[in-house]
């Protein structure tokens, strides 16, 4: 499974999200968690080429901020939920072949912000993380403004020895965090070239930092396999593309009972039901012709309408589990078996002594043969 977070300074612009979703393609990403998407209010929908995108943006008509997640169209059945938290935190879950994945798609405040504006977004993802099962894989990703270093002394439980550059108040906040809930910083744990680490190029061209993050919780740390940068990718950001690869494998989720409905047509047997159905369809389908618009949809659609209105559907009526008789069933299924059992021995001693006989019969035949020939020789 691959992964990928991708802060692209806006979705908020024609032809954008095209350009994002052609590059998540290329790199064959099963989720793209991106930060700055900068549409407002939240949502999902459905994309015409068969991706699938979830929101989390400001509730007023700024576009500023806001993040998301792309699905790809192969995996977008292995959604169970998802919670917009704020416009910068969105929570999905997701299912997969043995457990279930949680993902947090996050965008921090830069390092220059307000101690009370990092405050708030650090309160908020923690709450987050406190809601989540604590036997699913999570995966925390986005822009966390955060630059964690290479020094992991008395740190090797959540980062290891590839970061880059010095550690920012920032960096120390996203490691407490990592601290207190035993979560890892993939990008820290594997050895690239420096290029393949820094995400993010300051508009000079002279500063390169590593602030965009995809951390995995420690129970799952093994199954996180690479973490890199694809400098390649292009959708006119001055953050490059961070991508993860894991050992897991997301599936098709079963939500609900999506067995197929069924009317009640036992009750047109019914004068009155039948009388009231033929009307109903009679009125539906003169406004149709009326309208010149009788197609095969149309017709399916009135039936159904007129049915759901005057017969309605059939109720499965549950019967209660009766214990007496369920007790006298296994019962006579055991005496069933038990007399089986005996005949079966029965017959097996049967053919055992028939089997004894006969050989006790051919040895006297044998006895009688030999005594037989030794008088005639003694004659």
């Amino acid at each position: 499974m691959r992964v990928g977070c991708w802060n692209v300074r806006t979705l908020y612009q024609t032809g954008k999200l095209v350009q994002t979703v052609n590059e998540m393609n290329r790199y064959n990403l099963d989720l793209l968690a991106i930060t700055e998407a900068r549409w407002t209010q939240t949502g999902k929908q459905k994309l015409n080429t068969g991706e699938l995108i979830i929101w989390s943006g400001r509730k007023d008509d700024n576009h500023d901020e806001g993040v998301a997640l792309i699905i790809n169209k192969k995996q977008a059945n292995a959604l169970l939920q998802w919670k917009p938290i704020s416009e910068r935190l969105l929570y999905v879950r997701m299912n997969s072949r043995y457990i279930k994945l949680s993902i947090l798609v996050a965008y921090a405040p830069i390092n220059a912000a307000a101690e009370e504006d990092k405050d708030q977004f650090y309160s908020t993802v923690q709450a987050a993380l406190e809601d989540i099962p604590g036997h699913d894989v999570l995966l925390l990703m986005g822009d966390f403004n955060a630059r964690v270093g290479s020094n992991n002394l008395d740190r090797e439980r959540i980062m290891g020895r590839h970061g880059e550059g010095e550690c920012t108040e920032n960096g120390e906040r996203l490691i407490d965090l990592c601290e207190e809930n035993n979560l890892v910083i993939g990008g820290t744990l594997f050895q690239h070239k420096t290029i393949h680490k820094l995400t993010w190029t300051s508009p000079d061209g002279k500063t390169r930092s590593q602030i965009d993050h995809i951390i995995i919780n420690g129970k799952w740390r093994r199954s996180l396999q690479d973490v890199r940068v694809m400098r390649h990718a292009d959708a006119g950001s001055d953050h490059n593309l961070v991508v993860a690869k894991l050992t897991l494998k997301l599936r098709k989720a079963k939500i609900g009972d999506k067995r197929s409905q069924r009317f009640d047509v036992a009750k047109l047997k019914e004068p009155t039901a039948k009388k009231e159905f033929s009307i109903s369809l009679k009125n539906r389908f003169a406004i149709l012709q009326d309208d010149a618009a009788l197609t095969i949809d149309s017709f399916n659609k009135a039936l159904k309408e007129a049915a759901e209105e005057t017969i309605g559907y059939r109720k499965n009526v549950k019967t209660e589990w009766d214990f007496q008789r369920h007790l006298e069933n296994h019962r006579r299924k055991k005496t069933d078996q038990e007399e089986a059992t005996g005949l079966q021995i029965t017959k097996a001693k049967r053919a055992n002594n028939e089997l004894v006989q006969g050989e006790r019969q051919r040895s006297q035949d044998i006895d009688k043969k030999g005594q037989a020939q030794a008088h005639r020789t003694t004659c």
